[in-house]
């Protein structure tokens, strides 16, 4: 399974912090939640519900049936770069797309564009606006990762 999620790119120290107010001890979802956003300044619950899906989708937190834990993992940028090209769609199409070229948002959203599911385009009149925005936020995380490289305003795959 590949997560969908995308939260503004922030720091790795960010997601160590975020990570940190997750209990080891399974706990809800509302209370993970309120913790992100007491420890950050995560402006809203739906938005820390966004960084707390995305840990889980780097293998920072898991859910089980009591709640979501803080996993033992190691906050490792490579580690996490890993989890982040296998885990999060379509981050792989992405980076190939940087790859082949695509060097802004935009030629970057052109080159995944029939990638997203076509429900997801039917059910949302405004879902080219959301997904360029999902994409900038992914390529975001891609350069905290070291996975793509700005230059001039222009992506690159990172050497």
């Amino acid at each position: 399974m590949r997560y969908k999620v995308a939260p503004p790119a922030r720091s790795l120290d960010f997601l160590r912090t975020a990570r940190g107010t997750i209990p080891l001890v399974p706990d809800a979802e509302a209370d993970c939640c309120g913790a992100i956003q007491r420890s950050t300044d995560v402006p809203d619950r739906e938005t820390a519900r966004e960084y707390l899906t995305f840990l889980q989708a780097l293998g920072l937190v898991a859910e089980s049936e009591r709640g979501y834990h803080r996993t033992r993992e190691d906050v490792d940028r490579e580690a996490l770069a890993t989890a982040y090209r296998g885990q999060v769609f379509p981050v792989a199409e992405l980076l190939d797309a940087v790859a082949a070229g695509a060097d802004s948002t935009e030629a970057a959203f052109r080159a995944v564009r029939e990638e997203i599911p076509r429900w997801e385009r039917e059910r949302d009149p405004e879902w080219e606006r959301r997904w360029r925005e999902r994409v900038d936020n992914l390529l975001g995380w891609a350069v905290v990762f070291d996975l793509v490289a700005v230059e001039d305003d222009r992506f690159t795959p990172a050497q």
